[in-house]
Parts: structure tokens; C-alpha cells; sequence
């Protein structure tokens, strides 16, 4: 029973850290007008919930080529804008080789947050890594 017990807190944490996805009328009102507002060109949004927040993906073949993060009163995050790999600053790479053995970017994106700086999002396997503008090392997130 214990066993069962810790299984389900444990789905339900890792659920809450996870991006989950939503339908377009779960998202609140405010939310998808503050999108419409900053963003008017913004077609098919597909719609998820992260960390809390709400976050509107469009564009591209994936759908995913700008990526933007509102909090619940609607107020604007950050935008992760797809870039090819190889437009990340050239201290990247290198940076991914020493401190993650074997490990290859599988996509990247330029970050800019509500203060409008800039910062580079590098995914490799287990998670994301982001940079700043220089291509020095700020966090894994």
C-alpha cells in the first residue's frame, strides 16, 4: 500500500513539473488575448501549461518555431524563437562537448524575456541548457 501511495505523489509531482498540454478553451481569456495583442500574427497556437504558466506555440513544420510563455494574469515571460543549431554563439559547442560527453544539440532557440535580454536555449538529451548572449554557460533548465 505504501508503495502504491508513493507511486501516485510521485505522478502527481511529476506531473505538475511537466508540460502539459491543453485545449484552446482551457486556457484562460486574458491569456489568449495578451498572446493576440503582442503577437497578432500568431496562427494555429497549440497550447500547454508549464511550471504554471501558459505557453503558445506556433509556426514551422513542427509548430513550434516561436514558443511564448505567459504567467496566469496574462502577463508576457519570454519568447523562444527556433534558430538553426549552428547560428547558436560559437562558445556553445564547445561548452556542450566538455560537460556533456557525447551528448549533440538537437535544437536551439533565442530566448528574449519580458526585460527584452537576450539568451540562447541549447536542448540536448535531459534537458535544456541555456547561455547568454556571449555563449557563457547560465543554468540547465
Amino acid at each position: 500500500m505504501k508503495k502504491l501511495l508513493f507511486a501516485g505523489v510521485a505522478l502527481v509531482i511529476t506531473g505538475n513539473l511537466m508540460a502539459q498540454d491543453l485545449k484552446s478553451k482551457d486556457v484562460p481569456t486574458n491569456v489568449k488575448n495578451a498572446l493576440i495583442s503582442k503577437y497578432p500574427q500568431a496562427a494555429k497556437v497549440s497550447w500547454e501549461k508549464e511550471k504554471g504558466n501558459y505557453e503558445a506555440n506556433w509556426g514551422g513544420k513542427s509548430g513550434e518555431d516561436n514558443s511564448v510563455m505567459f504567467t496566469p494574469a496574462g502577463v508576457f515571460v519570454e519568447i523562444v524563437k527556433a534558430i538553426p543549431v549552428s547560428a547558436l554563439p560559437k562558445a556553445v559547442a564547445p561548452y556542450v562537448a566538455a560537460h556533456f560527453k557525447g551528448a549533440k544539440i538537437n535544437e536551439a532557440g533565442k530566448v528574449t524575456d519580458a526585460a527584452g535580454k537576450t539568451f540562447y536555449e541549447a536542448e540536448v538529451k535531459g534537458g535544456d541548457l541555456i547561455f547568454d548572449e556571449k555563449g557563457s554557460f547560465v543554468k540547465k533548465d
